[in-house]
């Protein structure tokens, strides 16, 4: 079975290696939906498709996970027509993996299985939260798998969120 978990991974975090760990153990393959792919240097979408690709890469070959691809799913501003586009992107998943309300009800109401997942640290491994963290000038590493901090310091990510 493969299993289909979208997110945006600004910037890939702690949470989500540890969600993908399990589900690498649950399904034979783990797609990786890199959701917002068109969408960088900004205050929410801070880093680059190929920037949030080498992350995840990095950051999964580090801890030894190979049973997964990577796809990029650009935004279409259009709901009803979503799944529709995620499908014409990965047309071969079995179930969608999410947390996020609307992804899974627009998945639900198309007759597609979706599983949550578990929560580790909601409120400490976010996207939102590290972002904060990094434009406050607080500690955020480690909250990151170390791959991701080399390659946020590396692109001066610190200094790119700070200026969004």
């Amino acid at each position: 079975m493969k299993a289909l978990f979208i997110g945006r991974f600004q910037p890939f975090h702690k949470g989500h290696l540890k969600i993908i760990q399990d589900l690498s153990k649950k399904y034979n393959e783990v797609i990786i939906g890199i959701g917002s792919s068109q969408y960088s240097h900004t205050y929410d979408n801070p880093f680059t498709a190929g920037e949030r690709i080498d992350m995840i890469k990095h950051s999964l070959e580090g801890h030894g996970i190979k049973n997964y691809r990577v796809v990029l799913i650009p935004d279409i501003h259009n709901p009803p027509k979503w799944v529709d586009h995620v499908k014409a992107i990965v047309p071969d998943f079995d179930v969608v993996i999410t947390n996020n309300d609307f992804t899974e009800q627009l998945f639900k109401e198309r007759n597609i299985k979706v599983e949550n997942t578990k929560l580790y640290n909601k409120n400490l491994f976010s996207g939102k939260t590290i972002r904060e963290k990094i434009r406050k000038n607080e500690p955020w590493m480690e909250l990151v798998p170390g791959q991701v901090v080399k390659i946020i310091k590396k692109i001066n990510g610190e200094k790119r969120i700070q200026d969004a």
